[in-house]
C-alpha cells in the first residue's frame, strides 16, 4: 500500500513545532536553519538562530561581515566549516545573484558548502520547488516504511532512498511534505521506542506491521576514533596579556583562534611537547609548568582529544613570536579574550583565566 501524503500532511498541519524558520519564506532564514540543524538539535540551535538573524538580518549583512565576526557568533556550535561555508555562500549570492538565493537548484548547489540535502530543502520550502529532502530523520522514516535493510552508508541504498522520498513528495506543496516528513522523523519515528500509534502512515510501515522497526535502519558500525593529547601554552606578557594564534581557514576550526600547542609525540612529556611546539610554530624559547593547571576532554565527529593546558614564559632572548604559517597573533587583555572566536576547549581555558584574574 503505498503511503498518502495527505495523512501526512494532515498530521503535520496539527502536530508541527513552532519555529521561527517556519514562520517565513525567506530563503536566507530558512537556508540558516538548514545549515545550523545538520549535527545540532532544534533547543540547542534557537538561540544561536535569534542571535545570528539579530546580528546578520540578511544575507547581505552576513555577506558585509568579518569572518571572525561571523564565527564568533557561531561559537559554540561546532563544526565552524559550516559558517564558513555559509559566509562564503553568501558572498557568491550577492556577486553572482543580486543578493537573492538562487531559486535554480544547480545554482544553489554551486554555492559553497550546499549539497543535494540543503539546496533541496530550501528551494522545496522557500520557492515551492519540487525536490526531495533526504536528512537522517528522512532515511529512518523511508527505510522503515518500505523495510530497506542493507546499509544504509552504502551509495546505493541512499540513491534507494532518495528515489523512494522522490515518488512520495506531494508536488503541490513540496515544501510542507519535506517539513512534515523530516518532523515525523524527529519526533515520532525515533531512533528507539518510536511512538507508532501516532504515525500517520502505521498502516503503510512495513517495519511496523512485522514488528521490526529496531531493525532498521541498518548503519555499519563505525570505525573506532582515535584519541589524541594536546598540550597548548598560555603565554603572558609583562603587560599582563595573553598570546593567541589564528588557526589558518583550511584547517579543521580554521579561523577560529587558540592558544599555540600542538599534538604530544610518542613518549614525549606534556611540557616537552609546548616547548617544542611553540619553538616549532612561532620560533620562540618558553619555560613551561611541569603540570597542567586545566586539563579538557573533548569529542570531534571523527576522534577526541585530551587538552592539557600549561602556563608557559617566554624567553625575552628568543624575539618576539613570528607564526610560521603566516597566520596573525595577538596579545589580548584578559578581557578582549571574550572578543575572539575560539574552540569550545580552547574557551573553557579563557573562562579559567578570567576566573584567576577575578579571583
Amino acid at each position: 500500500m503505498t503511503p498518502d501524503s495527505r495523512n501526512l500532511l494532515t498530521w503535520y498541519q496539527n502536530s508541527r513545532r513552532e519555529m521561527p524558520w517556519r514562520q517565513t519564506r525567506d530563503p536566507y532564514r530558512i537556508w540558516l536553519s538548514e545549515v545550523m540543524l545538520q549535527q545540532t538539535r532544534v533547543d540547542q540551535a534557537l538561540p544561536y538562530y535569534h542571535r545570528f538573524t539579530e546580528r546578520f538580518p540578511d544575507v547581505r549583512a552576513l555577506a558585509d561581515a568579518d569572518l571572525d565576526d561571523v564565527l564568533r557568533m557561531w561559537e559554540g556550535l561546532g563544526y565552524y566549516s559550516r559558517a564558513r561555508n555559509l559566509h562564503k555562500a553568501a558572498r557568491q549570492i550577492v556577486e553572482r545573484h543580486g543578493g537573492k538565493f538562487p531559486p535554480n537548484y544547480d545554482e544553489a548547489l554551486a554555492l559553497q558548502g550546499i549539497g543535494p540535502y540543503s539546496a533541496s530543502a530550501v528551494l522545496s520550502i522557500a520557492y515551492n520547488k519540487p525536490h526531495a529532502a533526504v536528512d537522517g530523520n528522512v532515511t529512518r522514516v523511508i527505510s522503515r516504511l518500505f523495510a530497506i535493510g542493507d546499509d544504509v552508508r552504502k551509495s546505493s541504498v541512499q540513491k534507494e532512498i532518495r528515489d523512494r522520498a522522490d515518488a512520495l513528495l506531494d508536488r503541490a506543496k513540496p515544501g510542507d511534505f519535506n517539513q512534515a516528513l523530516m518532523e515525523l522523523g524527529a519526533t515520532i519515528c525515533t531512533p528507539v521506542r518510536p511512538k507508532c500509534p501516532d504515525c500517520p502512515w502505521q498502516q503503510e510501515c512495513i517495519a511496523y506491521q512485522t514488528e521490526s522497526t529496531s531493525r532498521y535502519p541498518f548503519k555499519s558500525p563505525a570505525k573506532k576514533r582515535p584519541h589524541h593529547h594536546i598540550a597548548v601554552g598560555v603565554v603572558m606578557d609583562d603587560s599582563g596579556r595573553y598570546l593567541i594564534a589564528r588557526r589558518p581557514d583550511e584547517a579543521m576550526l580554521g579561523g577560529l583562534w587558540e592558544f599555540p600547542g600542538g599534538k604530544q609525540e610518542h613518549n614525549e612529556p606534556l611540557s616537552q611537547t609546548v616547548r617544542r611546539e611553540l619553538h616549532e610554530e612561532l620560533g620562540i624559547v618558553v619555560s613551561v609548568d611541569e603540570e597542567p593547571f586545566e586539563v579538557i576532554r573533548h569529542a570531534y565527529s571523527h576522534f577526541t582529544i585530551t587538552l592539557h593546558a600549561f602556563f608557559a614564559k617566554m624567553d625575552k632572548a628568543s624575539g618576539a613570536p613570528a607564526a610560521q604559517n603566516g597566520e596573525p597573533l595577538r596579545w589580548v587583555e584578559p578581557d578582549e579574550l571574550t572578543e575572539y572566536a575560539f574552540p569550545k576547549a580552547n574557551r573553557r581555558i579563557t573562562d579559567t583565566l578570567v576566573k584567576y584574574r577575578t579571583s
